[in-house]
């Protein structure tokens, strides 16, 4: 018997531990399970990150800054309420079509990035555009992404896309978003869709009267108060 012990304790004893660094897997309960599925591709719409991050960060690619953020859930329905001194409006997000650019938007929200903005660009009957930091038409936040829109697209009353300058690609998108103010604005695809305002469109239609269409500056100033994404 003793024998029988002894020679069991040595085969525990040479048993070679599990490295605390090796996951250790466990059997999921179903919600969890469709959760951690839904997460995987979501990250796989954008590829890259770390290990520890595929779950929660994105790596969509960047220009400038090498950022992660979250990337939005394209089932989700995600809404932006604007709060500016003129009154409110909300944005539905369009993540199918632009993920990076809709997931990098609602990251810089949520950093409060754009509180205290102004609309820096007002053209009556065309455009209001905004999300300049500098209030210049040369700011924004360090990088950007490219989502390049459907050959389809049209950009017209109530449709919220991103600024860029003629040399960059495009769908590049950095923090300069503009929001159509007459019927149709007539421009070709190449601004990725942000969204489109679901509700307060007069207040968007009331700031897209403040601007001269001489030198296109605002009359008034218009000042972005507060923007909030839910969920």
């Amino acid at each position: 018997m003793r024998r029988r012990l002894f020679a069991l304790l040595m085969m525990i004893s040479r048993r070679r531990p599990i490295p605390d660094h090796v996951w250790k897997p466990r059997r999921a309960k179903p919600a969890a399970a469709a959760t951690l599925a839904l997460t995987v591709l979501s990250f796989a719409a954008c590829g890259g990150g770390g290990a520890e991050k595929k779950q929660t960060e994105s790596k969509c690619p960047t220009h400038g800054a090498d950022v992660s953020f979250p990337l939005l859930d394209p089932k989700t329905p995600y809404t932006v309420n604007v709060l500016t001194n003129f009154g409110s409006f909300e944005i539905r997000l369009d993540v199918e079509d632009s993920p990076c650019t809709t997931s990098s938007f609602a990251s810089l929200v949520r950093k409060r990035f754009f509180d205290g903005t102004r609309f820096h660009r007002i053209v009556p009957g065309f455009v209001i555009q905004g999300g300049d930091p500098t209030a210049t038409g040369r700011g924004g936040p360090g990088y950007t992404v490219v989502d390049v829109p459907p050959a389809n697209s049209l950009y017209t009353e109530g449709v919220v896309a991103m600024a860029k300058s003629a040399a960059e690609p495009r769908g590049t998108a950095g923090s300069q978003f503009f929001i159509v103010t007459g019927a149709n604005a007539g421009l070709a695809p190449d601004y990725a869709i942000l969204g489109v305002v679901t509700k307060g469109l007069r207040v968007v239609e009331r700031i897209g009267r403040l601007g001269n269409p001489v030198n296109e500056q605002p009359t008034r100033k218009v000042v972005v108060l507060r923007l909030v994404v839910t969920p």
